[in-house]
């Protein structure tokens, strides 16, 4: 039965016009209120938010829980990389491409050197043995990144259960990150023309006993996650893209595969030597965050399958130098591990300084000015945990990159952000962008 109402004059205060209603029938102050012509409400989602991966703002329309329209925001991080590597040599340059993406440091440092390389011209010159230790590295390292992935995918969506394995396991790669290069993250572990250093006494068992917990560990995951009602509820049909979507947006990585296309630049366009290992592909054709999530559990296990075809290399016939022979290029240091990380060993040192004045000069040279770079432009490209990784160095002719320009996949991947999310709830913002993957390390760089 409708009762009189009485609707009090609206008051100003710091959220806007507060209106307050008293008594009457609820169907016409619902029918009023769909009347109004009120805004819809933006709602900044970060920089500072632990579900944005970094300082990533999103910038969200929102209708009551469903997100109309999705932006992100961007630069926060600001590190300048592209630009301080103009003002470094060459060799100098991996210190700062290994800080981009920095949960995948190899993969930075792997795809600018193999730029470098082309220019000067080396690029089947650079030992067998360093070449294996490149992708041993890197496919640690995809292993490493996925793991942090599924972890910090978990947390948000309250698993973790989750995140504790993922972070857990990854504990084990990166010992092993430190045994071959000194640190565990941030390595600048690979140089033009090669690596910094071999692999220390005892590395191959370690990583070999590594690889083995990590494969008696990978069923958790499947058994945890894989069929959870409650982790699918919250991934399927979420943060769904097409491939026709992925095609208009340049979206690569397990965002593309999971569209059932398998597009790997390890198959299509092999750089170190992939087209010799073994190994699969994974897909999906689901579109969605669970399919990526069933990529990237697919992708550790083939990467711990090519891990152990490198193992068996650098025990076979995989021996001999890290680094091309040609004096000029290769920088002259053979390094070692102390209380204070890696360094320059004191031996070569006192070799040096006690071999001829000419020897000493040239390493001055070599270590203060660096080596000089054929003029003109090469792309290279690898295939990093997020998608397609590619780096566009010019030379001028000198002993300092005149530009170099990164295609980082989170940057790329990041466009698909609006159109995964607009038409959804709120909630599954935050499922949509874990699934994406992005670090912003590598989108401001």
């Amino acid at each position: 039965m409708s009762t009189p109402h009485a609707e009090a004059p609206g008051r100003e205060t710091t959220e806007g016009k507060v209106y307050t209603v008293t008594g009457g029938d609820w169907d016409e102050v619902v029918q009023a209120a769909a009347k109004a012509d009120d805004e819809r409400i933006i709602v900044n989602m970060g920089p500072q938010h632990p579900s944005t991966h970094g300082v990533l703002r999103l910038i969200l329309e929102i209708d009551g829980e469903t997100v109309t329209e999705a932006r992100c925001g961007i630069g926060y991080l600001h590190t300048g990389i592209e630009k301080n590597m103009e003002y470094r040599n060459w060799t100098q340059g991996t210190t700062f491409v290994t800080r981009m993406d920095y949960l995948t440091p190899l993969f930075n440092e792997t795809a600018y050197c193999l730029a470098v390389e082309r220019l000067l011209g080396i690029t089947e010159d650079i030992p067998e043995r360093a070449t294996v230790i490149r992708v041993l590295m890197m496919e640690l390292n995809r292993i490493s990144s996925h793991l942090v992935c599924l972890a910090t995918g978990g947390m948000e969506i309250g698993s973790t259960t989750l995140m504790i394995y993922g972070f857990r396991d990854r504990e084990i790669i990166l010992d092993i990150f430190e045994l071959v290069t000194g640190l565990r993250m941030n390595h600048a572990y690979v140089r033009p023309g090669g690596l910094a250093q071999d692999l220390p006494p005892g590395a191959l068992d370690q990583i070999r006993e590594g690889i083995k917990t990590l494969r008696g560990r990978m069923h958790e995951y499947d058994k945890l996650a894989t069929n959870n009602p409650v982790f699918k509820a919250r991934l399927v049909d979420v943060g769904y893209l097409d491939l026709a979507g992925c095609m208009a947006l340049g979206a690569t990585g397990p965002i593309l595969r999971s569209t059932g296309l398998p597009h790997d630049l390890r198959k299509s366009n092999p750089y170190c030597g992939y087209e010799s290992y073994e190994f699969e592909v994974p897909t999906a054709d689901t579109c969605d965050s669970y399919g990526r999530f069933l990529i990237r559990l697919a992708e550790m296990e083939q990467s711990l399958r090519i891990v152990e075809q490198c193992l068996d290399r650098l025990r076979g016939g995989a021996t001999g130098r890290v680094m091309v022979e040609d004096k000029k290029i290769a920088w002259p240091a053979q390094l070692s591990l102390g209380p204070d990380g890696m360094g320059n060993s004191l031996d070569h040192i006192r070799t040096i300084m006690g071999e001829s004045m000419e020897a000493l000069i040239h390493h001055f040279k070599l270590v203060t000015e660096g080596f000089h770079v054929p003029a003109g432009q090469a792309y290279a490209a690898v295939e990093s945990p997020k998608g397609e990784l590619g780096v566009h160095v010019v030379s001028d002719g000198g002993t300092r990159p005149y530009r170099v320009h990164f295609r980082d996949p989170s940057f790329t991947n990041l466009q698909s952000m609006a159109a995964m999310c607009e038409g959804g709830q709120v909630a599954d913002v935050i499922v949509a962008v874990a699934g994406i993957d992005p670090v912003m390390g590598g989108v401001d760089r």
